[in-house]
């Protein structure tokens, strides 16, 4: 008999700990140990030793509740991943926000989907579901639409064959009016959005073009009510995108 269960047979301790460490994301920072057990496929019995492993190294924390969630030695070790694109570009969000005033995000594809990986908000914002270290899908989001425009051929096309998520009633996944849409983002620059992935905002985006490639994009959201102002962002963005885009390439080359 295997320790740990049948559901646990041909995995290897390493495999384990990633998954449950992967069974939190930015729509589940906290959960119970079943939780954990059942979002990562590991037995109740391996998920408690791991998991109590996990915070006596500080990769976890328990909270008051007896839930847990990522700990500071997990965080610490993502200070080391590579910043610069963060580093370069926060600079120019935060001068994005104070001409705004409104929520100004980047965005980098990772796969299908797009991971935000910095905002910059306010107060008075319109509230987003968006949020760093959060993943949406490409095509109902600014920032997925200006980088999905300027993919490959063959990626859009296997892009939109897919089954496409449909957040809104207002989200496009018709594949042939979607094709058009990325047609003219690639035309014009930039994209822009209407209550496609949350109702009651509307978005602008561009994005951040190096060596001919789409290494992120930059995008800022609005209430709904104020869409007839999405235009007058597309300078201010386009801007951002291209300073972005040089000082990341002068980074690389220092």
């Amino acid at each position: 008999m295997v320790a740990g269960g049948s559901r646990d047979l041909g995995r290897t301790v390493t495999s384990r700990v990633l998954a449950i460490l992967g069974a939190f994301d930015s729509a589940h920072p906290q959960l119970t140990l079943t939780e954990i057990a059942r979002r990562s496929g590991v037995t109740l019995t391996t998920a408690h030793r791991l998991v109590h492993e996990l915070v006596a190294s500080k990769a976890l924390s328990r909270d008051d509740d007896g839930r847990f969630h990522i700990g500071l030695r997990i965080w610490e070790l993502g200070q080391l991943a590579p910043r610069r694109l963060i580093e370069v570009a926060h600079p120019w969000l935060q001068d994005l926000f104070g001409s705004t005033g409104e929520n100004v995000h980047l965005a980098v594809r990772d796969g299908v989907e797009v991971l935000y990986v910095d905002k910059v908000y306010g107060r008075r914002a319109v509230p987003i579901v968006s949020r760093t270290g959060a993943r949406l899908p490409m095509h109902p989001t600014g920032v997925g639409k200006a980088l999905l425009a300027f993919e490959d051929e063959w990626f859009i096309t296997s892009y939109l064959s897919r089954k496409l998520e449909r957040p809104t009633p207002h989200t496009v996944t018709e594949p042939g009016r979607l094709a058009r849409e990325l047609a003219s983002v690639r035309a014009q620059g930039y994209a822009f959005t209407y209550e496609e992935m949350t109702l009651g905002s509307c978005s602008a985006a561009a994005p951040i073009i190096v060596d001919g490639r789409p290494i992120a994009a930059v995008g800022v959201v609005l209430s709904s009510r104020r869409a007839r102002e999405l235009p007058q962002l597309v300078e201010p963005l386009l801007t951002g995108a291209r300073q972005i885009a040089r000082a990341y390439q002068a980074a690389g080359a220092a």
